[in-house]
């Protein structure tokens, strides 16, 4: 797949991104995985991107560092409790201030050094947690402003960034993995673990992840503390 047309796929280590990866890969694209150590509280995502790359034979995989925690204002990288009511109608504490802005930016970086014109993110606005950056206004309006402060884009070259999953709802998204092929039990969606490294089972993204599965008909293969 030399040949082929390269891609940037952000990689959290989620189910969604996965999934992402998988439809990259099928549509022919040479993936280039972009993974972001934030410091976050759930770091074993990182170990899941780092499956998901060797068991997908993804072409090449960069796990940046990038210390949100210096920021905080999330409870995914401050020391404030994860939310484990269910999902509300505001932006949860989980919502990491312009953690998709910032993700797309180094996204953005990587896919112009490579000389590839297309971006993959896994975001989807239909069975998510309320967060304002994974709305389809968001992703148009970030395309047009790359296409205006880079190189490639005042050069005619621009890029596309694809939302493959931005209408889907988690039982689709489950129904893909699927047929796909994928294994969705190498992925990791907690943002809580346990000290031994076990799914919380009531955090927003464990709540969602799981009402996905059942409503799907599929088994969830992740073991839950709850």
């Amino acid at each position: 797949m030399s040949d082929a047309p390269k891609a940037v796929v952000l990689l959290s280590g989620g189910l969604d991104s996965m999934v992402a990866a998988g439809l990259a890969k099928q549509a022919g694209y040479n993936v280039h995985a972009l993974t972001v150590d934030y410091n976050q509280r759930h770091r074993v995502e990182l170990a899941a991107a780092a499956r998901i790359v060797q068991v997908m034979e993804l072409a090449a995989h960069v796990v940046l560092p990038l210390d949100l925690r210096q920021f905080g204002g999330s409870a995914l990288t401050s020391d404030i409790a994860v939310p484990k009511a269910g999902v509300g109608d505001d932006i949860p504490i989980t919502y990491v201030p312009a953690r998709n802005m910032i993700f797309l930016s180094l996204a953005m970086g990587w896919a112009e050094a490579l000389g590839a014109r297309d971006i993959f993110i896994g975001v989807n606005a239909l069975d998510y947690s309320g967060y304002p950056d994974c709305r389809p206004e968001f992703i148009s309006s970030f395309v047009a402003t790359a296409n205006l402060a880079t190189k490639a884009g005042v050069e005619g070259h621009g890029v596309t960034i694809h939302t493959p999953l931005q209408h889907w709802g988690k039982a689709r998204i489950a129904q893909e993995a699927a047929a796909l092929g994928l294994d969705p039990g190498i992925s990791w969606s907690c943002y809580d673990p346990t000290p031994a490294g076990i799914a919380c089972g009531t955090c927003d993204s464990c709540r969602l992840r799981r009402k996905g599965f059942a409503d799907a008909g599929l088994t969830d293969p992740t073991p839950y503390a709850a």
